[in-house]
């Protein structure tokens, strides 16, 4: 008789967030579950907009967890923060946790005298993909540790200018409202030019002398784009409109590195119909989805709006953009028009693309409590309530058979139809108070082949125990955090149990993974 390797003994795979086993309490004083420090960070990175205030952690708390957990595993697993810090502004798309994540980790390294795993450098430049974060991370770094800048930051600063800078860079992101302008930084870092860029000298020296002797600064003929900027910067104001009406005003705006915020300065009058209309050509998908307020206010033809309506709702535009689903959740709330509603709808699909098509019955809880409620940050109108509805929606649309269920205090089952649209489906969902969990879950369990629960793990006491213990142990359940509190729900990381996180659809590529039988591993070693 085999007495090891029979079929009970195959391992069970396992996802990366983990619990120790230590219990906590939640913010609503449910049994909690402490996860150790890597899934800590990783949890709270991924649903992390710094400086903001959360319903239950102020702003300045979160940020200090956060920068204390980076510091401790800079330190103690360099190679996996190195990893995290890269993806989190790569594929996670999060700015700001990732340049803070990048000098705190530099700082505590220096600060331990360590010298294994990526260096400094290295950390420093993969964090900075958009010309105007090396500026925002030497802001970052003199606000909190003074002005005396350490060589790898300066490095790994110099490699991201020889990276990002241009003369359309230099137009876009060279601007006095800015603490460090170009030239500062350049004088900062000592960044050299990239010597397979033979331009880039001229460049360079013309953003120091727009900063230091602007009067006189006179952009480097070679440059199309700089000298285009010019020539437009140079017509008087009164002959200024006319372009933007001419036939070919559209492509000399383009050509000219013309931004829709700069526009209507440089006109030194309104966004108008004409303005809009020669500016759109040349507008990323992502400033066309902001935008369709103000297009349906200034009275934009249908002829351009279906330029428009293509352009943001081309999937290799959406994958470009690297728009988060729930943008488009807040411009269909916001656009006036219908004739955005099915762009939109088409975007918001291509936006999760990683969800996946779950075979078998599925259940599905989207948390709508109280404290799902605050806004995702203080420049948003969407809430963590309604990124979960978004995400909970796709993943029952797309199931073989789901029953979604929101809840709060009290939670009740929505229904759908096959290929119905799931912009319409969240109009369904409510407001429903505290976090009863567990309840929600002994009464819409039904023996479905998998739980999948969307929510910021904040529950209510239940005597009948954590959300997690409602489902039979041979039955995987999956927790999508949005928030990355530091209590989960309950465990995770063994025994069919599993803890994802983010506010991109990217975690669902995981169960799949799991269901086959294969591991999950952190997004940026997958």
């Amino acid at each position: 008789m085999a007495r090891f390797n029979s079929k009970a003994a195959r391992a069970q795979p396992t996802s990366r967030v983990t619990s120790t086993g230590r219990v906590l309490r939640s913010y609503e004083g449910g049994k909690g579950r402490e996860r150790d420090a890597r899934s800590e960070l990783f949890l709270l990175a991924v649903a992390n907009f710094v400086s903001q205030q959360t319903y239950y952690e102020s702003g300045a708390d979160r940020d200090d967890r956060f920068a204390r957990l980076v510091r401790t595993l800079a330190v103690e697993d360099p190679t996996w923060t190195a990893g995290l810090l890269g993806w989190l502004r790569g594929e996670g798309n999060l700015r700001t946790a990732s340049i803070v994540g990048a000098a705190e980790y530099v700082k505590a390294r220096l600060d331990a005298g360590a010298t294994d795993g990526p260096s400094n450098r290295e950390v420093v430049a993969s964090v900075l993909r958009r010309p105007d974060e090396p500026g925002e991370l030497l802001a970052y770094w003199t606000a909190t540790y003074g002005r005396n800048v350490p060589k790898p930051v300066k490095r790994g600063i110099a490699d991201a200018v020889r990276r990002l800078y241009s003369g359309k860079s230099l137009l876009k992101y060279d601007t006095a409202s800015k603490g460090y302008r170009f030239g500062d930084i350049l004088n900062l870092v000592h960044a050299a030019p990239d010597p397979d860029k033979p331009w880039q000298g001229e460049l360079f020296q013309y953003a120091l002398d727009r900063r230091h002797n602007p009067d006189t600064a006179a952009p480097p003929a070679s440059n199309r784009v700089l000298t285009a900027h010019r020539e437009l910067m140079a017509l008087p104001v009164a002959r200024r409109r006319a372009v933007v009406t001419s036939r070919g005003g559209a492509n000399r705006l383009a050509a000219a590195g013309m931004t829709w915020e700069a526009l209507a300065g440089w006109l030194q009058g309104p966004m108008d119909k004409a303005a809009w209309e020669s500016v759109i050509p040349s507008m990323g998908a992502m400033a066309l989805v902001r935008n369709l307020r103000n297009f349906d206010q200034a009275g934009v033809s249908d002829e351009v709006a279906a330029q428009v309506a293509a352009k943001i709702s081309d999937p290799a535009e959406v994958a470009r953009s690297r728009q988060f689903p729930f943008r488009y959740l807040a411009a269909y709330q916001h656009a006036p028009s219908l004739r955005w509603s099915y762009p939109l709808e088409q975007a918001l699909g291509h936006s999760l693309a990683n969800v996946p098509a779950l075979p078998g019955r599925t259940l599905v809880l989207v948390d709508r409590s109280g404290s799902m409620w605050a806004p995702l940050s203080d420049r948003s109108e969407l809430n963590r309530a309604d990124a979960a509805a978004i995400f909970g929606t796709a993943l029952a649309v797309r199931a073989a058979d789901a029953d979604l269920v929101e809840f709060g205090t009290t939670s009740r089952r929505l229904s759908f139809d096959e290929g119905e649209s799931v912009l319409k489906i969240l109009d369904r969902f409510g407001d429903l108070g505290g976090t009863d969990t567990t309840s929600a879950i002994r009464a819409h369990y039904r023996g479905q082949d998998r739980v999948l629960i969307v929510t910021d793990e904040q529950y209510a006491y239940s005597r009948h125990g954590d959300p997690t213990e409602q489902v039979p142990a041979n039955v995987p359940v999956y927790t999508w955090n949005l928030a990355g509190y530091r209590a989960g729900h309950g465990p995770s990381g063994k025994g069919n149990r599993h803890t994802f996180g983010g506010l991109s659809d990217a975690a669902f590529r995981m169960v799949p993974l799991l269901e086959a039988a294969r591991d999950a591993d952190w997004p940026w070693a997958a």
